[in-house]
């Protein structure tokens, strides 16, 4: 089959690749019809190559369709129609039972001590082949799949794979009061879906990005949106009483725009043997915190922090004085992805679109195409916001 692999920093390519088979009679093939790059991909892309090896399957956001089910399968068969959830839960464990599927005590990569196993995710997570390709191997197929209709297209579906959820869990956390203000540090998928919701439960949403065309589609769904400037803190305090909003979403994470010096060090690491590499990246502070310190400057005293933005360094510094002084919550973490998919399938399939499933997608193309638009998405160049691959 094709697959779109990792070769190396800021390198990927389509390349044949064996077929994926089962290995356990609870695995399932599935075919994918559409799959998409992610945010976090771009951190594979440029960071994370100390945890890859060339070769390694791309790619955690797929849906389509199973050919083949093992022996123990008992919730699916060939032909249905599912979204493939990104990470690998068992749904039966003390963490699972609990809502907690990025916990789960059956896939948790032990060797990194690392949570749940992800599709295509280093192997900090697992190193599982990803969904960036023609076939996807689904452990544990009964839990990790979500069997959908077949009347609408994909992309009305796909995004249950992560992004829609990951926004919902990053605005839940975040604890909106009712009525109240909620600012989106970052207009990529997951901000924009985060503005969304917030929109939809009835918040005041005022995000930033300094990408003009991310700005522009989140206004489209009644967000208040600001571009990236040195004084962006004191806009929005400006703009909610001086006080600052109720919550904030950080959905920006470790690539976060300033932070040079931690930039060059990003890099610097990338060029280092692996095992050296490894190290610095699991217990260094490598991380650029503009986002997440704009986040605790924004945020009103006694109010919430919400991180959906993925961080990668043990060794960050923040700024503790001025979280306990303004009484901060905050609250983070990899998305529970099977936690909020019965809430969320009813809005993705209502008419309406309440959460502007349709308005996302910049960049379609087939997956020959996606080393270029790997390229294209982590420059922010041509507009691209969301790509959607066809296999």
């Amino acid at each position: 089959m094709k697959a779109l692999t990792w070769q190396g920093r800021r390198s990927v390519s389509v390349e044949d690749v064996p077929d994926p088979v089962i290995e356990q009679p609870t695995d399932a093939i599935v075919k994918i019809t559409s799959t998409a790059i992610c945010g976090s991909d771009l951190h594979l892309y440029e960071l994370f190559g100390p945890f890859l090896d060339a070769g390694d399957i791309l790619g955690h956001e797929a849906m389509g369709a199973v050919v083949e089910v093992g022996d123990a399968v008992t919730r699916l068969s060939v032909g249905d129609r599912v979204v493939v959830p990104f990470n690998i839960a068992c749904g039966e464990c003390f963490m699972c039972r609990r809502g907690l599927q990025s916990q789960c005590e059956t896939t948790q990569v032990h060797e990194y001590g690392s949570g749940a196993a992800l599709f295509g995710y280093t192997k900090l997570y697992g190193q599982v082949p990803g969904g960036q390709a023609e076939y996807l191997r689904v452990p544990l197929a009964d839990h990790n799949s979500v069997p959908v209709g077949g009347e609408l297209p994909d992309e009305r579906y796909l995004f249950l794979s992560d992004i829609l959820p990951t926004a919902w869990q990053g605005v839940h956390y975040a604890h909106v009061p009712e009525g109240g203000t909620l600012a989106v540090m970052g207009l990529g998928p997951v901000g924009q879906f985060a503005s969304r919701v917030g929109v939809h439960l009835g918040y005041r949403v005022l995000a930033v990005d300094p990408v003009a065309e991310r700005r522009e589609m989140a206004a489209r769904h009644g967000v208040e949106t600001y571009d990236l400037t040195d004084d962006i803190v004191a806009q929005l305090r400006d703009a909610t009483d001086g006080r600052g909003t109720d919550s904030v979403v950080d959905a920006v994470g470790l690539e976060a725009h300033g932070n040079p010096g931690v930039a060059f060090a990003q890099r610097a690491i990338g060029l280092l043997p692996d095992p050296v590499a490894q190290k610095l990246m699991d217990a260094a502070a490598v991380d650029r915190l503009a986002a997440l310190h704009a986040s605790i400057d924004t945020v009103r005293r006694g109010g919430t922090v919400s991180v959906s933005g993925v961080y990668a360094g043990d060794a960050d510094l923040l700024p503790m004085k001025t979280m306990f002084d303004k009484q901060i919550s905050m609250r983070m973490g990899q998305c529970n992805v099977k936690r909020w998919t019965d809430l969320l399938l009813p809005l993705v399939e209502d008419p309406a679109d309440p959460l502007g499933v349709g308005d996302l997608v910049t960049h379609r193309a087939p997956l020959a195409d996606a080393p270029q638009l790997y390229d294209t998405f982590q420059r922010k160049e041509d507009g691209c916001i969301k790509v959607v691959l066809t296999p």
